[in-house]
């Protein structure tokens, strides 16, 4: 088993949150968080079905500051 990244966020419209895996790139939507997640869980496994797990150490997510935004 491995443990990978999902980064979920709401979407341009904010009808639909997108969830992103930073270790593979995958990226997917849902309209609730474990829609969502559900949808990444599967679009991931197809997605290394094809390719081997990219050679990536563990994501980091932080925040910044921008003075003028």
């Amino acid at each position: 088993m491995k443990t990978l990244t999902a980064i979920i966020y709401p979407g341009e419209t904010k009808r639909w949150l997108v969830a992103y895996n930073p270790e593979t790139g995958t990226t997917t939507q849902g309209k609730t968080v474990e829609e969502a997640l559900k949808n990444l869980k599967e679009a991931t496994s197809l997605f290394l079905e094809e390719q081997d797990l990219p050679d990536r150490s563990g994501a980091i997510l932080t925040t910044f500051e921008l003075e003028h935004a």
